[in-house]
C-alpha cells in the first residue's frame, strides 16, 4: 500500500487549530487596540468590501484584503505597503468577528512581524464598544 499524500498529517478542527494559535500571542480588546493605535500600531482592516461597506470603517486603519496581506504587509516584499517598514511593526489585524484574524496572525508571525496581534471579537467588538467607525 503506499501512502496518500496526507498520510502522517496531523488532524485538527478548527477550534483547536484557533486556540493553539491564540496561545502563542496576546489578544487586544477594542480599548487596548485603540490605545495600540495612538502608541503607533497599524489597525489592519481584513474584512471583505460588502463588510465594510454595510458597517464602515475604523479610521485610520489600512484597508487589506485577506487575500494580499502578506503581500501587503511582509517589509521585504515587492508589493508591501508604505506602512509596512520593519519586522518590528506592531500590527492588529482586524476582520469581522474575531475569527480568521487569528490566523491571519499566524502567518503574519510566520513572516517574522513578531509583534502580531488581532482583536478579539473584530470590527463587531470594536463597534460595540463605542468607538469610532466612519460610515
Amino acid at each position: 500500500m503506499s501512502e496518500g499524500p496526507h498520510e502522517g498529517t496531523e488532524r485538527v478542527g478548527i477550534d483547536e487549530l484557533l486556540e493553539r494559535v491564540r496561545s502563542g500571542y496576546e489578544r487586544l480588546g477594542p480599548d487596548e487596540a485603540k490605545a495600540a493605535a495612538a502608541d503607533g500600531a497599524l489597525l489592519v482592516d481584513i474584512r471583505y468590501a460588502e463588510l465594510r461597506h454595510r458597517d464602515g470603517l475604523i479610521p485610520g486603519a489600512l484597508v487589506v484584503e485577506r487575500n494580499e496581506l502578506e503581500w501587503r504587509l511582509d517589509p521585504q516584499g515587492s508589493h508591501r505597503a508604505a506602512q509596512a517598514v520593519s519586522h518590528d511593526l506592531r500590527v492588529v489585524v482586524i476582520c469581522n468577528e474575531g475569527y480568521a484574524s487569528s490566523l491571519a496572525v499566524e502567518s503574519l508571525r510566520r513572516l517574522g512581524l513578531h509583534r502580531a496581534t488581532d482583536l478579539a471579537g473584530g470590527f463587531q467588538a470594536w463597534r460595540t464598544a463605542g468607538l469610532p467607525v466612519d460610515v
